[in-house]
């Protein structure tokens, strides 16, 4: 089944807010074993508009309108949608009740503005999807028998990302999946200290042979993850199917694999990690300032094993919380490797920590020189007294700098951790 896209609203098309609900639904639908071969935006203009709709409508079978069904003179999404289906629209008396009940929760003081009323008018025979966050309701519109788009389907869902996830989680996906003869089932397995290029190349036999179920790599911050899909009539089968191709990576990659659960991330399997061996750990950040610390604190229960965190951005503060040596700072630098073996020796003195992860770089983007240019980060890590230091040269913006020397000081701890085992 080919499935397309259309994301509506002239802010989209402005650059005025980043189009994520794209994003998001692209990875579903494939996920839900849909074709997706095309995306649109369009503003809010009706005959562009119009325009869109009917061509989605010409290649594909089912077409996800997200945007455009608010309460303004230029939310058209559903009006023009009606009108390329040649259906009416008529007010839904359950609508209408499920607006005043959101306005009376919210607003109790306040009127409801004519306009809202709006939003219950429905295309006749559609299928009507309550919005438990907003006041929009989502729409399945199908076109019948006999008519121009016979069998097309237009979904339409809200524009705001706390309306439309959660419509389409709960509502949306699994009408989809209801309309494909086979379900799309998966699984993912992530793998750190490794990169894109050479974790690819491992697996490039098995993706040449893939049929079912496929294999597919994406690239992630300092990490690669590998989806797994399999088309089954059911999930037991399709865990039957995608046994082997598990095995297989953990065969390939071993430790290099940190979690085979989609929703665990790297952070929380390090923190997982320090937990099983009763450890803790602190961190020393100088170019990060906190985004390290905020990762781990970012798991539940973290509080177990992250007792203090210290950020040390200035030399005098290097030395006056982490005894860093004043002759090291003078004689190497800030950014150094012999630096950072003292902020993370040193971290775990002043703590008491059985662990720590200590960073100091150039972020950019200024500050750097032809001996250290900017992105260059020196990683300290220290774990039950011995200590690694590496050295690393990032190419990003400051922001990215920043993002790269986290994951990969999460990735030295587990690596430590891993051989302190």
């Amino acid at each position: 089944m080919v499935a397309e896209l259309i994301s509506v609203g002239t802010e989209i098309l402005l650059g005025n807010i980043v189009n994520t609900n794209a994003a998001y639904l692209a990875e579903k639908c494939a996920l839900l074993g849909l074709s997706l071969y095309h995306q649109s935006v369009v503003g809010d203009n009706e005959a562009r508009m119009e325009d869109t709709i009917r061509r989605a409508l010409e290649r594909s079978d089912v077409v996800i309108l997200t945007g455009g069904l608010g309460p303004t003179k230029d939310d058209l999404t559903k009006e023009v949608t009606a009108k390329v289906f040649g259906k009416e629209l008529y007010e839904d008396a359950h609508t209408k009740e499920r607006i005043q009940e959101f306005f009376n929760r919210l607003h109790s003081k306040g009127k409801i503005t004519r306009n809202n009323w709006k939003q219950a008018l429905v295309p006749e025979g559609a299928i009507v999807i309550e919005n438990q966050n907003g006041t929009a309701p989502g729409l399945i519109v199908t076109g019948e028998e006999g008519a121009e788009y016979e069998g097309k389907r237009a979904i339409l869902i809200p524009g705001p990302p706390n309306e439309c996830i959660p419509m389409f989680e709960t509502q949306i996906a699994p009408y989809l999946s209801g309309l494909q003869p086979e379900g799309i089932y998966s699984c993912m397995v992530k793998v750190c200290s490794i990169g894109e290029s050479r974790a690819e190349t491992m697996v490039a036999d098995l993706m040449d042979a893939q049929t079912n179920p496929t294999l597919a790599p994406y690239a992630k911050t300092a990490e690669v993850h590998f989806r797994i899909t399999a088309k089954a009539k059911d999930e037991e089968t399709a865990e039957q199917l995608m046994a082997p191709m598990v095995q297989e990576l953990k065969n390939r990659f071993g430790d290099y694999i940190y979690t085979t659960k989609e929703e665990v991330t790297l952070e929380e399997a390090v923190v997982h990690m320090l937990e099983e061996r009763h450890m803790t750990v602190t961190t020393a950040e100088s170019c990060t300032g906190g985004l390290l610390s905020g990762r781990l604190i970012n798991v539940p229960g973290a509080s177990s094993v992250l007792n203090e965190a210290h950020v040390t951005y200035s030399n005098e503060a290097k030395e006056r919380i982490l005894h860093v040596p004043h002759e090291i700072l003078v004689q190497y630098g800030a950014v150094s490797e012999e630096t950072a073996r003292a902020m993370a020796e040193g971290a775990c003195k002043v703590s008491g920590a059985d662990a720590s992860i200590a960073v100091t770089g150039i972020a950019g983007p200024d500050g750097g020189t032809p001996e250290k240019p900017v992105g260059l980060v020196y990683i300290g890590c220290t774990v039950k007294g011995k200590t690694k230091v590496e050295r690393c040269c990032f190419t990003g913006n400051r922001q990215k700098n920043r993002e790269y020397a986290v994951a990969r000081g999460l990735i030295l701890l587990r690596e430590m951790l891993l051989e302190a085992k």
